[in-house]
């Protein structure tokens, strides 16, 4: 088949496209003739050998995909030849088929383009899995989302609002806020102009948020836990920033406030059942046209450098996928 091949940790532009072997489904596993799939700034992370998890060498890269269900492997149920799947892959999606574990894909609605569902599960579940099981977004609280502007930002503001949420948005640029506001931003903070917490303290009357959602680490960060109100709670989702900060526990403590960690993909592995759920919600709010993803852009195979160093720029905003084949 063809593929995008990592034959060694490097920068993304040594990646090929070539011949790779097809995957066969083995016990508990789907393969999916893939449609599409989400490319995100972990895969180039993981190419050069700097994420957490790192695959055996020579590998496929890309964690999200989806398309038409090939081969169904012995004791899998709920799946047909045919069917058209959403699946986290960890890697393997950038390639014109993918093997993953049954319980990492979930159907898509037929309204739902497939182009489009390859690059729901690292981003809307990411921010669904924290907002809802991390965070404890209740109705009628406020959230402060940095990065607002970026792909997870963006669907935290989507989603954030339709938990019925009060949402403040913080970004860089005005172009960016300008995405978030048509996500549904009630507030829009640009902290390349403004300062971040004085801003927060005047929209929120000095009582300061209740969620802050923070795929951006650094400096970022320290200002995000002074914004807390009592008992808020500060979601570490990532440091696109580059920089990992250190979490001051007397701050924590003076406002009997949590840092909660989120990994989604290993969630996903450890509680399948919860986030399998999760998923089947999203597609279907997919489906009734209640999320609206932002495309950013959408590269072919071949285009997969362009891809990754598009992300690498800090350029993008949205979603970027990678074109495998036709939706059909």
């Amino acid at each position: 088949m063809k593929a995008v091949i990592c034959p060694d940790f490097a920068p993304v532009d040594a990646l090929t496209c070539g011949d790779f072997p097809a995957p066969q489904a083995g016990p508990g596993e789907l393969v999916i003739n893939v449609a599409a799939a989400g490319v995100n700034y972990p895969d180039v992370l993981i190419v050069q050998g700097k994420y957490q998890t790192k695959p055996a060498l020579p590998f496929v890269p890309g964690s999200e995909a989806a398309g038409h269900v090939a081969a169904v492997g012995e004791g899998v149920q709920g799946f047909a030849a045919g069917d058209r799947v959403a699946a986290f892959t960890g890697s393997g999606s950038f390639a014109e088929q993918v093997r993953v574990p049954a319980t990492q894909a979930w159907p898509v609605p037929g309204a739902v383009d497939l182009h489009v569902a390859a690059g729901i599960s690292i981003t809307y579940g990411t921010s669904y899995h924290a907002l809802k099981d991390r965070g404890q977004l209740k109705p009628g609280e406020t959230l402060l989302v940095l990065g607002a502007g970026g792909g997870v930002g963006l669907t935290a503001v989507e989603l954030g609002k339709l938990m019925g949420a009060r949402v403040i948005a913080a970004a860089s640029s005005a172009e960016k806020l300008a995405l978030a506001k048509q996500q549904g931003a009630d507030e829009l903070i640009d902290y390349a102009r403004e300062d971040l917490r004085e801003r927060v303290k005047a929209l929120t009357g000095g009582q300061g948020v209740d969620v802050v959602y923070d795929p951006v680490g650094g400096p970022m960060n320290l200002t995000a836990i002074k914004s807390l109100a009592w008992g808020g709670r500060l979601l570490v989702i990532g440091f696109a920033g580059g920089e990992i900060p250190s979490i001051p526990a007397n701050l924590l403590l003076l406002k009997s406030a949590s840092a909660v960690g989120v990994l989604w993909g290993n969630t996903v592995r450890a509680d399948p059942a919860r986030q399998g759920a999760n998923m089947r919600q999203l597609l279907d709010w997919l489906a009734q046209g209640k999320l609206r993803p932002v495309i950013d852009r959408r590269f072919a195979m071949p285009d997969i450098v362009a891809a990754l160093q598009h992300l690498e720029a800090r350029k993008v905003k949205g979603k970027v996928l990678l074109t495998i084949a036709p939706e059909a």
